[in-house]
């Protein structure tokens, strides 16, 4: 075994060779798509070399690639997409239905107009805290904020270092609801003022 594949492992915890038994360590590849897979949201380099000692970023975004080139080549369901946090393994557009039957149809699915202020306020100007939004709002937002928790369209990062409070930042999912290949995708100021 290579001395990068004994520090992956190493640094994993996943199964050691021994006299009795050889084990070959996953590739790289393997061991990233493991990672973007049980994460379930996006990964930046420097999230992948904390859980992953020794892995650089250029070792990160070669991986990354060779996963996105291997996933159109083989026509996969699902991709790597980037955003401004990371990367993440989400659905393709094509196959967004599957997912809308299994989590309830969110298309279908109604927001009332506070809600739709609060998820406007996060994702705009994510990570936002819940004083934040209320001070925006002029009043409580706390039931709002839980439902769009529940709905999976926002979700709370833990404090920052001397922060007393949660911030919030949008999903995939919110994303992936409304159409839009990154937060880039948003309509600015020009463009909302000609809806």
């Amino acid at each position: 075994m290579s001395r990068e594949g004994q520090a992956y492992v190493s640094a994993l915890g996943l199964p050691r060779s021994t006299a009795d038994t050889p084990v070959t360590p996953p590739p790289l590849t393997r061991i990233i798509e493991a990672l973007l897979f049980a994460a379930g949201q996006p990964i930046s380099a420097e999230v992948a070399g904390q859980v992953i000692r020794g892995l650089s970023a250029g070792e990160f975004r070669a991986a990354i690639e060779e996963l996105s080139q291997t996933y159109r080549r083989q026509n996969r369901p699902y991709a790597v997409h980037a955003t401004p946090k990371g990367f993440v393994l989400s659905l393709r557009r094509r196959y967004q239905p599957i997912r809308e039957r299994l989590e309830g149809a969110p298309r279908e699915a109604r927001l009332s107009r506070a809600a739709v202020d609060v998820l406007a306020l996060v994702a705009y100007r994510q990570p936002i805290t819940r004083s934040e939004i209320e001070s925006q709002r002029g009043q409580d937002s706390a039931a709002v904020v839980r439902q769009l928790l529940r709905l999976g369209l926002i979700v709370a990062e833990p404090p920052a270092e001397g922060a007393a409070e949660a911030a919030y930042s949008t999903t995939p999912r919110f994303l992936e609801l409304f159409g839009l290949q990154s937060l880039d995708d948003l309509p600015r100021t020009q463009e909302l003022e000609q809806i």
